[in-house]
């Protein structure tokens, strides 16, 4: 897939914005008093937010253990194929633990209802999930995020970890990838 420019990429949520709102979850996150904490950031997208979560929530005195898996859905396509698989699991126990699951975004669900249900059949004490983006009209799967950075269209969108084709994870922002001529969206 050719790299989509920044040029075609419409900031939708600044980094202000998002430095705002992860303190906000933070504190959110926090008041739940979690106990043995285990964060685990789903690759690649989660990894930015779930960085600024942890330190956010570290900041406010909750201790974690950060693990991270790799789950797929979409390859290198724009479009999820409906198939979950695990390309790299966690490597600890679950079992009588606190468990947030970190995601950049709940689109179709069925990746982030893959990782709950994964979690809660190890014995997970509770099992919270934590995205940055909300996109409830592509919603394929029931489940829905205890914490919401931002709630947006069927857009899709880079920065801030997620990508297009492995582009723009770089992005300091989140953007809308516009459509052109070569039908990048």
């Amino acid at each position: 897939m050719t790299p989509i420019t920044t040029a075609h990429i419409r900031p939708l949520f600044s980094a202000e914005e998002i430095d705002r709102r992860i303190n906000e979850l933070a504190e959110a996150i926090c008041a739940t008093n979690p106990e043995g904490l285990l964060a685990i950031i789903v690759l690649k997208g989660g990894f930015v937010f779930g960085a600024d979560l942890a330190r956010a929530m570290s900041r406010r005195g909750v201790t974690m253990e950060i693990e991270f898996i790799s789950l797929s859905s979409y390859g290198a396509r724009l479009k999820t194929s409906g198939e979950v698989r695990i390309l790299r699991d966690i490597g600890c126990p679950v079992a009588g633990r606190d468990v947030l699951i970190i995601d950049d975004v709940l689109d179709s669900g069925l990746t982030v209802r893959f990782a709950r249900e994964l979690m809660a059949t190890r014995g997970a004490r509770r099992v919270q999930v934590a995205v940055m983006i909300d996109k409830p009209e592509g919603r394929k799967a029931e489940i829905e995020a205890d914490y919401v950075g931002f709630t947006c269209p069927d857009y899709f969108v880079v920065g801030y970890g997620m990508d297009a084709g492995h582009a723009h994870r770089e992005l300091p922002f989140v953007g809308v990838v516009e459509s052109d001529e070569e039908g990048a969206n």
